[in-house]
């Protein structure tokens, strides 16, 4: 193989990224190097290059210049020592989560809780984060190195654009697990039609769930959501009515037992308060999307119904790996994405065109195989 490698790499903040030669990376113990097929773009990147000191101050970048990319999939083509349940030719998905291995939390089986818990080819959630920033770059290039704990094994019948997507799905798999999702259970979804809350749609058969609201405001997205679950979805577009009162409405006044915010930074405050409002006595929210601001909540109100709210950042390897396995024996269908691939050099149209996206089901990649 050559020396060196194709990447697409940010210099500074607010600047496109620049396609180089550099040299491919030589995996050390307990890493792999990955052959990248394709790598999700996040609909967020274009905040992260050009207003980075707006959106997230007190989260560090890798040293500049970096190579960027969250969400790579391709093919295992090189091991480091002491791996033992990889080997060259293994199709996979690399889970950007990188932990020291070594804090509290990682010796308790805790990792995303890692005191330098970091995105690789994205940024970190603690100053202490840049060490694991620096040694892990991203997927937007031709090959990368992680860790073998950060590996989910493909099936044949998952494609790398698909399994791309990972991250979001990931996402939303990790937030239902935490708040017990499964059969009997109502579950509210606000933004069910965008990039992390069409997750929700797609998994509700392999999860059991029977019930799933959700919300959004472009009705012929919804439309198209409508479609998917096989019948367990029921829709609502905000411009129709307060979400609080259309699910007791829809509940008989019961309310759901767990409520998922997938709205992103911007979203309105009152939206978020509204699916705090349509929980059932006993039930839990989860906050993935990132809704940002301090927020006016009943703390009285949470009291007397027990209500419970927390945040999920992420998912686990291991639920990568459950997420595969669901593809494999023909619980998860990804079919409804539409993959949009542009090659590395195109990296920064891809950026600046998810703007014009399909709402969830569009699925931006890059990959370093495809030719212009």
């Amino acid at each position: 193989m050559s020396a060196t490698m194709r990447a697409a790499r940010m210099h500074a903040v607010g600047e496109p990224m620049r396609i180089e030669e550099l040299p491919v990376p030589e995996p050390g113990p307990g890493d792999v190097r990955v052959a990248v097929h394709a790598v999700n773009i996040v609909p967020n990147l274009a905040n992260i290059l050009n207003m980075w000191t707006t959106w997230f101050p007190h989260s560090p970048l890798p040293t500049l210049p970096a190579i960027f990319g969250l969400d790579p999939a391709g093919v295992v083509e090189a091991v480091g020592a002491g791996v033992q349940a990889f080997k060259p030719g293994d199709r996979v998905y690399v889970n950007p989560g990188r932990s020291c291995g070594s804090c509290r939390s990682c010796r308790n089986n805790d990792s995303i809780n890692c005191a330098s818990y970091a995105f690789a080819g994205y940024f970190g959630f603690s100053p202490t984060a840049l060490d694991l920033l620096d040694r892990y770059q991203g997927g937007l290039a031709e090959y990368m190195v992680a860790p073998a704990y950060s590996l989910v094994k493909l099936p044949d019948a998952l494609s790398f654009n698909a399994a791309a997507r990972f991250g979001y799905l990931g996402t939303m798999y990790s937030a239902l697990r935490k708040a017990g999702a499964g059969p009997g259970k109502t579950i509210l979804i606000n933004g069910i039609s965008g990039t992390l809350g069409i997750g929700a749609a797609l998994l509700a058969p392999a999860l059991g769930l029977t019930h799933v609201y959700g919300t959004g405001r472009d009705k012929d997205l919804l439309d198209q959501v409508g479609k998917l679950g096989g019948g367990r979805l029921r829709l609502h577009s905000l411009d129709d009515g307060p979400v609080d009162e259309w699910i007791h409405e829809q509940t008989d006044g019961y309310g759901v037992d767990i409520y998922i915010d997938a709205l992103g930074p911007g979203a309105p405050h009152e939206t978020f308060r509204a699916g705090m409002r349509a929980m059932a006595r006993g039930g839990i929210a989860v906050n993935i999307g990132a809704v940002a601001g301090d927020l006016p909540i009943d703390i009285h109100r949470m009291m007397d119904q027990q209500l419970r709210l927390i945040g999920s950042a992420w998912f686990t390897s291991g639920e990568g790996q459950a997420m595969a396995d669901m593809v494999e024996g023909g619980l998860l269908d990804l079919g409804p994405l539409e993959h949009q691939v542009f090659p590395l050099e195109q990296v920064n149209d891809a950026i600046g065109g998810i703007a014009r996206r399909n709402g969830g089901f569009s699925n931006f990649i890059i990959s370093p195989t495809a030719t212009a």
